[in-house]
């Protein structure tokens, strides 16, 4: 079994007691292509679950709008009753439509009926912790809208006051709208595009470690150049791992606020993943992979 250690060590949440390792598990791809429908192999995904549990990830995140519905379905069927030290974590604020298009559900009767709806296919009486996923611009709404968040975080913070919600978090955020919500209620943590090239968000993550949020990266191997991506490559090269495990090292190592939910539907990539944390990148190379960010 994974030690602790190897799983990038331990992150307490602002303002808890809940601790969990850093390095922990995005359920998104135990859903069919492009997130939508079921996977190929729903006995493999069991698997995977039970597998990263046993290994010692503690944090899943995941959401009923991937499949829609068959992760938080095979998350039930995988794992339930829920080890007493897993820490759950879905979000809410999109659907899909019957071709599995990407839509906002962003009023408040929308973000409390998702919370519903993934408490009752996790089987849950309460989840550990809800983040508001922000649908910005763009084609998948994914490039982050600056616009007042107050209406949809009251709602999930009635549902908190209620003992539905544990915690709450925001997901595709810029700083200000996350300064609106801490003005209402505690932000525990903060998932956003962001990565060894992506950088963009550099004095957001050290803003957030000083308070203590965590900032969950998605995407950690996304938006790469080829010039990115050989650098990257000649690092991975040097230290006996592979570009994707290099990756996750760095992010581990940029920030202790820093959480990974790198996903999978295969074991041996889960291994694989997992096995970053143990990576160690020499202060040399280090310096090398912090300068892939401002190549183009």
């Amino acid at each position: 079994m994974t030690s602790a250690k190897s799983l990038g060590g331990n992150f307490t949440f602002p303002g808890t007691k809940i601790t969990v390792h850093r390095m922990g598990y995005g359920a998104m791809q135990l859903a069919g292509p492009h997130v939508f429908g079921p996977p190929k192999d729903r006995d493999a995904a069991v698997r995977v679950l039970r597998t990263a549990i046993e290994a010692g990830v503690d944090h899943i995140d995941t959401s009923d709008f991937y499949g829609p519905h068959v992760t938080n379905e095979i998350i039930r069927e995988a794992l339930y009753p829920y080890p007493d030290e897993l820490f759950l974590v879905t979000k809410v604020g999109a659907r899909r439509d019957e071709k599995g298009a990407w839509l906002p559900a962003q009023s408040a009767e929308e973000l409390k009926q998702a919370v519903h709806d993934n408490l009752r296919r996790l089987k849950l009486e309460r989840i550990d912790a809800v983040n508001l996923r922000l649908m910005g611009g763009g084609p998948t709404g994914s490039i982050p809208v600056e616009n007042s968040i107050e209406e949809r975080w009251t709602a999930l913070v009635e549902l908190r006051e209620k003992g539905l919600i544990g915690e709450l978090g925001l997901s595709n955020a810029t700083p200000k709208q996350v300064e609106e919500a801490k003005a209402i209620a505690p932000v525990v943590c903060v998932q956003n595009l962001y990565n060894v090239a992506q950088r963009g968000e550099d004095a957001f993550v050290d803003a957030l470690a000083k308070e203590g949020i965590a900032y969950v990266p998605f995407f950690p191997l996304g938006g790469f150049t080829p010039l990115q991506s050989t650098h990257l490559d000649e690092a991975a090269k040097e230290l006996g791992a592979t570009p994707m495990q290099v990756a996750l090292a760095w992010l581990l190592h940029r920030s202790p606020n820093v959480l990974l939910i790198p996903g999978t539907s295969s074991v041996a990539h889960l291994r694989e993943n997992l096995a970053a944390a143990e990576l160690t990148i020499p202060a040399e190379i280090l310096t090398r992979l912090d300068a892939i960010g401002g190549e183009r």
